[in-house]
């Protein structure tokens, strides 16, 4: 059961435990209640269907609501419980992100330009959640294609952050990261290619986890791609890792399967080598309250006993036009074809940028593609010294809802994805944590990136960090 090994709660105030509302347990919370006999599923479901009739007509991270489907599948997962045969995770709500398919329900990848075609099966990351008794409530929005970093959809209702209305959620991973905040469920799956998971969570002050390429299956896989959970706590995001990294044939490109020990958290801070990466080398100056904060996590863990040095700045402009012309030339491909009446569906932002890749050559995109694998080993090598490297998330707080991106402009699309990206190239896992807020109350998040292949290592450090950070607040109410 979840909460051996001595794993304690992350802080009273921003978790459930002894709350009123069971919408705001944590999935472990939720499972010792189950094996208890306090609770039942039933009675969670609905009172996180409650809360997002309440939230939901403000916040729109949901897509595929089905209140009905989930309180039958909490009623199954309650038998199970009754009967002594629960399974890993039975009865615990999660929402799933749009572009991860479950079966009978449409894709449209945030774009009204697609035809609504009901999926023939669930993609890994559902399978697995499903395999273990999840009760799956919803999908959550995204913007056209997950090519914002943004809740702007051409398809789904402009989503928003739960902590400021005004503000945006982030995204592509834009309702999960909306939802977690907001407490529908403590279970949310994202993608992230360049900063998808991480840059909703920071701006939504939930945990994220981009895993090591290849940990969680998906379906299907493609360059620096990867599914991983969003959760307020990091305690409930390994207990979903170990559900999402068991194999699936789908995923070419998995990792072959580890029995990794998820639920073992403790770290001794103590002599861990961490490099500090305030600046991003390209893109958006850092806001200096972001600054700040970050460099006061580093302070924190260098009074724990770590030992703390500089990692300077090595993303250049060259690597990240390079991967915004392959990108541009990649979405191209999936728009060129479309008839001039589906091509008007699409976000007029999103439009503009892929017509950028229409006249590209082929030497230039290859060039282009080729920028991604200089990138990789940009970041390994700026990162081989240190145990784990932390960085601001992005460089500036929440934007304005209704804006694609900080910058709004599709010529400079990628201005605020340059702490996260490189570790979508390099392969490496990296998260965000939350590391404070701002003087008008907007999350802050503090990247924590481990080397190659250890996740177990950035949730531990991550974990670490929930402990020491000394700025933590309830969780927004609408």
């Amino acid at each position: 059961m979840p909460g051996v090994g001595g794993l304690s709660v992350q802080m009273s105030s921003r978790k459930g435990e002894g709350a009123a509302d069971l919408a705001d347990w944590t999935g472990a919370e939720l499972l010792e209640g189950f094996h208890a006999k306090r609770i039942s599923p039933v009675e969670v479901v609905k009172a996180v269907i409650s809360r997002i009739e309440a939230y939901e007509p403000k916040l729109q991270a949901l897509y595929a609501f089905d209140p009905e489907a989930a309180l039958s599948d909490a009623r199954a997962s309650e038998e199970r419980w009754r009967r002594g045969e629960a399974r890993a995770l039975d009865g615990i709500p999660a929402t799933i992100k749009e572009n991860i398919a479950t079966k009978g329900t449409p894709v449209p990848l945030g774009t009204a330009a697609r035809p609504l075609l009901p999926a023939d099966e669930d993609a890994p990351p559902a399978a697995r959640l499903r395999e273990d008794g999840v009760v799956i409530l919803a999908k959550t929005t995204m913007p056209d294609y997950g090519m914002l970093s943004s809740g702007l959809s051409s398809f789904h209702p402009l989503a928003r952050n739960p902590w400021d209305l005004t503000k945006n959620p982030g995204g592509s991973s834009a309702g999960a990261g909306a939802a977690a905040a907001a407490g529908y469920g403590p279970f949310h799956i994202g993608t992230d290619i360049g900063g998808s998971i991480r840059l909703p969570a920071g701006w939504c002050g939930v945990f994220g986890l981009k895993p090591s390429f290849g940990r969680v299956p998906i379906d299907p896989p493609y360059y620096a791609r990867v599914a991983g959970p969003m959760t307020r706590t990091v305690e409930d995001s390994a207990l979903m890792m170990r559900s999402l990294s068991r194999p699936d044939w789908r995923d070419t490109m998995s990792l072959p399967p580890q029995d990794l020990p998820w639920l073992d958290l403790g770290i001794d801070v103590k002599g861990l080598r961490i490099g500090v990466m305030m600046e991003a080398g390209i893109g958006i100056p850092l806001d200096p309250e972001v600054r700040a904060c970050v460099e006061a996590a580093a302070k924190r863990f260098e009074e724990a006993g770590a030992i703390v040095d500089e990692v300077p700045a090595f993303v250049t402009r060259e690597m990240l036009n390079g991967l915004d012309v392959f990108w541009r030339q990649r979405a191209w491909a999936d728009i060129g074809p479309l008839s001039d009446d589906q091509r008007a569906l699409i976000l007029p932002y999103i439009l503009s940028w892929a017509e950028g890749g229409k006249a590209l050559t082929g030497s230039a995109v290859y060039a282009g593609m080729s920028q991604m694998n200089v990138m990789r080993h940009a970041a390994v090598a700026a990162t081989k010294d240190f145990d784990f490297v932390i960085s601001p998330v992005a460089p500036v707080p929440a934007y304005h809802a209704e804006l694609a991106s900080p910058v709004h402009d599709p010529e400079e699309p990628f201005e605020h994805i340059g702490y996260t990206v490189a570790f979508n190239m390099s392969e490496q896992p990296s998260a965000s944590v939350n590391a404070g807020f701002t003087a008008s109350g907007l999350p802050i998040g503090l990247q924590i990136t481990g080397r190659r292949f250890d996740d177990v290592g950035v949730l531990r450090l991550s974990r670490a960090w929930e402990d020491m950070c000394p700025d933590k607040r309830a969780w927004p109410t609408l």
